[in-house]
């Protein structure tokens, strides 16, 4: 990270980049069809040398609809602001003990935000993180969606009407938490995060 935002590092989570290793083998580029290219393409600027991406692109139909998601929910202009989209997801990897999702979303939040105190929070216990009220109500309900999704009420969205979301800003964030509790599933059966031969970003 630079001067300005410091790595963090608690509990076994860094702010440092990874990268991942699947513990399948991850389709060989030179005998990719036209369409596995087509899709890698379309999923990530970085697709092709990305070994999560090749290893999922064996099924190019979902790897398309999982990125076009993907891509809307966290990216789409307008709604939830982008760093509170990445806050949600934070909070969700941490609890789920993804340190690879976790590594890339804290970068991100600290980028967008240009801070790392509340990084440091989530690392610390995700459900008490935020320094404000806003950030506070979605740590705990990025929580309360992960631990127990099955018991969700109105109570659980209440303090982020109070913090005066709408409810496009309210959907964009439990998107944001539905895809990350399933993403950090998959790349926990998938592979397995390593350190990033490039050292921290």
């Amino acid at each position: 990270m630079s001067a300005a935002h410091p790595v963090v590092r608690l509990n076994g989570f860094t702010s440092e980049s990874l990268d991942w290793k699947s513990w399948l083998q991850p389709l060989d580029i030179g005998q990719a069809s036209a369409l596995q290219l087509e899709v890698l393409d379309q999923s990530h600027a970085q697709a092709r040398t990305s070994d999560y991406y090749r290893t999922l692109v064996h099924q190019p139909l979902m790897l398309r609809h999982r990125s076009t998601a993907y891509n809307a929910i966290m990216y789409a202009p307008g709604g939830l602001p982008r760093a509170e989209r990445e806050l949600g997801a934070m909070v969700v990897s941490v609890t789920n003990g993804c340190v690879y999702c976790t590594s890339v979303h804290a970068q991100r939040f600290m980028q967008l935000a240009k801070r790392s105190d509340t990084v440091e929070q989530v690392f610390a216990d995700p459900a008490a993180a935020g320094t404000t009220a806003r950030e506070q109500a979605i740590a705990r309900f990025a929580s309360a969606v992960t631990l127990r999704p099955q018991a969700l009420s109105a109570a659980d969205v209440a303090p982020l009407r109070a913090q005066g979301m709408s409810d496009a800003e309210i959907i964009d964030l439990l998107h944001a938490v539905a895809i990350f509790g399933w993403a950090n599933r998959l790349m926990h059966n998938l592979g397995e995060p390593v350190a990033s031969p490039a050292g921290s970003s």
